[in-house]
């Protein structure tokens, strides 16, 4: 067809070919669906549940792990410390902890640090509170919320069924050397140490 008037050639049948809001040209090819994409986990925190997020803990032994821990409260950061003699030079610097994997509704992991019971065998209604937590986790959809006027955890079932989590495939060794990859302090040479020891 001709457009006499302005002298455009128009094409039967072009238009709707070139038109990007066809709905033909805007339908996902079921190749590039998300049943074909693989999540990587490349961040993993170490610290309590959000207190927003309902979290289930990984049942299995194998994703817990008791470990030496230094907190830099003002960086807000979690060391992981190896090591017999370095744990001896680094006495009242770090505490023991029950690392366990656990895992939010929107599928992402965490290690949460539950302190044991100091040497002394003092006990911590917050300690107490997050190994309960933990626990109850393992089987069921939980929040942990810090209550401050109790000096502890108060923890929350979810009142209506949600499946169970899909947990990621990646063994304990994996999510260590991803969640501390630049934080394990193996020697004395290390940073943290020199901080720790007034020497930087």
């Amino acid at each position: 067809m001709v457009d006499t008037d302005s002298n455009i050639v128009t094409l039967a049948g072009a238009s709707s070919a070139l038109d990007p809001f066809d709905p033909a040209a805007l339908r996902l090819d079921q190749s590039f669906t998300s049943a074909n994409v693989k999540k990587l986990i490349t961040t993993v925190p170490v610290g309590t549940p959000n207190k927003q997020d309902f979290v289930r803990v990984h049942p299995d032994p194998a994703f817990h792990l008791t470990t030496a821990l230094i907190e830099l409260k003002d960086d807000r950061e979690v060391y992981v410390v190896t090591g017999a003699d370095l744990l001896n030079t680094l006495v009242g610097e770090w505490f023991s902890a029950t690392l366990y994997l656990t895992i939010n509704r929107q599928g992402v992991v965490r290690l949460w640090p539950v302190k044991l019971p100091a040497s002394d065998g003092r006990r911590l209604a917050w300690h107490d509170s997050a190994a309960e937590a933990a626990d109850r986790a393992m089987k069921k959809w939980v929040r942990v919320v810090p209550n401050m006027s109790l000096g502890a955890y108060d923890i929350t079932e979810a009142v209506i069924p949600i499946p169970d989590p899909e947990w990621p495939t990646l063994s304990m060794k994996e999510l260590l050397k991803i969640a501390f990859r630049d934080r394990l302090i193996g020697s004395i040479s290390h940073p943290v140490v020199h901080r720790l020891r007034g020497m930087t």
